[in-house]
């Protein structure tokens, strides 16, 4: 929703069917809090260490849209004694789809140029994108949110989905519901909508699973059937429409007890002071949230899981602080509202909210490339500037001339005196349009190219060797994990067994034609390399040698290695590998337990990849973690001196 949306405040008697009656006033706070949230998602997205909570800016933004979307449909029902749903529809297409159109165009056209291996997986976005449905899209592909490997410069459009299907679907609700309700039972509405919210809440909640989040083999209750497909729970809640439209409906609630035309004459229009305190306190709160909460955060020795309160009544908190918010700015005595929030800075940034989302996340992706590497402040700064250049040009020559109708009257004025072109302009217009068709025919007729972090390690698979045995999740180290296998185990002991995680399993082929026995897995924990070992040494295959680089997944601690090396202890020699995961703040804390196991284990020796590697910055992948064909090259030599091999 824009403050475009809103009109100057009219009179009149507030009764169905009469043609005179209120108009939905422009309102500068809630411009400002459209202004707060998008911040607050951009600073997210570009480092999740400063706000590790800015997602939540996106449900802000689903309070505002219900409350404004409902109040202009019940200001229409009394103005008018009907609900245009023609217009309503026209005007949310005008409003929304050029600077969207924009976008993908410009983003297929930078990937055709730039970056022509991710046009085929560009086109499932771009379809999704055009049609609204980019959230269901990601839900079904499993193209979560929180995935940190995929270049994905068209993630961010779930919301706008979710929003667009609202606005599908809403108006034919309210027309119904305004056609068979008094304005005086409106409040009665609201009460009904607020329960479906905190209803949907509650299902939300139920569908959560707590406790780590891996692939459907290895945690298969962090998995829902989803019409004949197993989907992430986590998705499903975070992306889903259903489950993310309790904001809208919050929002939705408060415009049947919270019109500005009637706080204007009734007794509330006296006097804020009560409520600008409310407001200060929401705002306050919604702070508090954007700085504790997380969608997923790393526990120790559980890697990656949802967090809880967020999923379990979270986004519930959020939408009731931004309800408040909103209360607040929107009374005509507000001094929160007029002269903090409605500050011309912040309003200046709330009108162009919308281009500012869109345009942000594309502009970081082209630059780093990964999704999950983090912005340094003068990366930040730079792109910034670049975003906001792209984001007021597209304001001023794109969205406002084509919502205010400018763009026909330019149209037909044209046609009037004759519709000629110059030949030399129509030479330069001619060549500008090739490069979006030929952008847009490479993409249809593109084949899909994993990125090269995912390719790699799924071509190392075949080289892996894991355990054949399947325990139960009562028997597992890992509470609520259950083992699974792929491949028979060699007979005989094992010279070199090396067991590691995702950076081990992209070098497995190198390193098994230098005979080493690879038992590397993606995610992979360190704790659940204590089943493995227990298992080759049950089975008297361990031989001399054992390779371990475990921790690039997640913090853990000493008494984890310890619960690893325990059945290792008759073992001559075992190596073990510190980690290089630079955009993490465990690194920091798995190396310094890494390099004292040798105090406690007198047949460990460590080996420092952490301070071979971080010289040589060309080894790795965009992620900075992962490796190329170089580094895998140097990864395995460094290893294979480290065992005097």
């Amino acid at each position: 929703m824009n403050s475009s949306d809103n009109q100057q405040l009219a009179g009149g008697t507030p009764a169905w069917g009469t043609r005179r009656g209120p108009v939905v006033p422009y309102v500068p706070g809630l411009d400002g809090l459209r202004a707060i949230a998008v911040l607050a998602v951009v600073v997210y997205h570009a480092n999740h260490d400063w706000l590790g909570g800015g997602f939540l800016g996106v449900e802000v933004f689903f309070v505002i849209s219900g409350y404004l979307i409902t109040l202009l449909l019940i200001a229409e029902r009394e103005r008018s004694g009907t609900v245009s749903l023609g217009n309503f529809w026209m005007r949310r297409a005008r409003r929304l789809l050029p600077a969207l159109f924009t976008l993908l165009l410009g983003t297929i056209v930078y990937c055709a140029l730039f970056d022509r291996d991710r046009l085929g997986m560009l086109r499932g976005d771009v379809l999704g994108g055009v049609t609204y449905i980019s959230n269901w899209f990601q839900i079904w592909t499993g193209s979560s949110y929180t995935s940190g490997f995929a270049f994905a410069p068209l993630r961010h459009l779930w919301s706008l989905a979710v929003e667009e299907q609202f606005y599908i679907i809403w108006p034919l609700v309210m027309f119904v519901l305004l056609r068979r309700i008094r304005p005086r039972t409106l409040p009665i509405l609201g009460l009904v909508f607020t329960a479906i919210a905190i209803g949907l809440g509650v299902w939300s909640a139920m569908l959560y699973r707590s406790g780590p989040i891996d692939t459907f083999a290895v945690t298969p209750e962090q998995y829902m059937n989803f019409f004949g497909r197993q989907v992430s729970r986590i998705d499903f809640i975070y992306l889903g429409t259903a489950t993310r439209a309790s904001g809208l409906l919050l929002g939705a609630a408060l415009a049947t007890m919270w019109r500005p035309w009637a706080i204007r004459r009734g007794r509330a229009g006296s006097n804020a002071n009560a409520l600008d305190v409310a407001g200060v306190l929401s705002l306050v709160a919604l702070g508090f949230m954007c700085w504790k909460f997380r969608e997923v955060v790393n526990v120790v020795d559980g890697g990656t899981q949802g967090y809880d309160l967020l999923y379990q009544g979270g986004l519930i908190a959020v939408g009731v602080a931004t309800l408040v918010a909103i209360a607040t700015v929107t009374h005509p005595r507000s001094r929160l509202g007029k002269y903090v929030i409605g500050t011309p800075i912040l309003v200046w940034i709330g009108k162009r909210s919308y281009g500012l989302y869109l345009y942000h996340w594309v502009v970081f992706q082209a630059y780093r490339k990964i999704a999950e590497n983090a912005l340094n402040i003068q990366e930040f700064c730079a792109l910034m500037a670049i975003t906001l250049v792209i984001t007021e040009a597209s304001y001023r020559f794109i969205e406002t001339p084509v919502r205010t109708g400018r763009t026909k009257a330019i149209w037909t004025d044209w046609r009037r005196s004759g519709g000629t072109v110059r030949a030399p302009v129509a030479v330069l217009l001619g060549t500008l349009a090739v490069v979006p068709v030929f952008s847009v025919v490479s993409m249809v007729g593109a084949r899909v190219i994993p990125d090269d972090i995912t390719a790699g390690l799924d071509e190392n698979e075949e080289a892996v060797t894991r355990i054949t045995t399947t325990v139960p999740s009562s028997q597992s180290t890992i509470p609520g994990v259950t083992t699974t296998t792929v491949a028979p185990v060699p007979k005989g002991k094992i010279d070199v067994l090396a067991v590691g995680d995702s950076v081990m399993l992209g070098a497995a082929k190198k390193l098994s034609s230098f005979g080493l026995t690879v038992d590397a897995e993606k995610n992979r924990q360190v704790l659940y390399a204590k089943q493995i070992f227990r298992y080759y040494l049950s089975m008297d295959e361990l031989g001399d040698n054992v390779v371990i680089h475990l921790g690039t997944n997640g913090t853990t601690k000493a008494s984890t290695f310890d619960a690893i090396l325990a059945p290792l202890k008759d073992i001559p020699r075992v190596f073990v590998l510190n980690i290089h995961v630079p955009s993490r703040e465990y690194q920091k804390i798995n190396n310094k337990i890494i390099n004292a196991l040798p105090e406690r284990w007198s047949n460990v020796t460590v080996l420092d990849w952490y301070g071979h590697a971080t010289a040589h910055p060309e080894w790795f992948a965009k992620d900075k973690v992962h490796l190329n064909a170089v580094g895998q090259d140097n990864y395995v030599a460094f290893i294979l001196r480290g065992i005097g091999r």
